[in-house]
């Protein structure tokens, strides 16, 4: 099975995505569509399987650069591009940015 992408695209899913954190591991994946890393992660990201166990959303960078700064802000992170954010019990508890991304390390981060 494929990454069952979710669209981040208010500012209201932010609080939804801490929430729905408390109980099960939240990946917020930040993607630039001009960029060919962004395109070369998020392919591998599409690869692989995402596990039922954790929600996965996607930004669209260009889009909603606004939701962007927000989850900077939010979170407490850096941001990068393309970039993955996993956010547990309210909190960003990893992040990956390039060709680090990796689903086995997000995995395993959400344990």
């Amino acid at each position: 099975m494929a990454v069952n992408w979710i669209p981040l695209t208010t500012e209201a899913q932010l609080e939804d995505i801490k929430v729905k954190s408390t109980t099960k591991p939240q990946v917020i994946f930040k993607h630039s569509t001009r960029c060919s890393i962004s395109s070369v992660a998020k392919s591998r990201l599409d690869q692989s399987t995402g596990p039922e166990s954790i929600d996965f959303y996607y930004l669209d960078l260009l889009q909603y650069r606004n939701i962007s700064n927000k989850v900077a802000e939010l979170f407490a992170v850096h941001h990068e591009s393309p970039q993955v954010i996993l956010i547990k019990n309210g909190d960003c508890t990893y992040d990956e940015s390039h060709m680090g991304i990796r689903m086995n390390e997000i995995v395993e981060e959400a344990k």
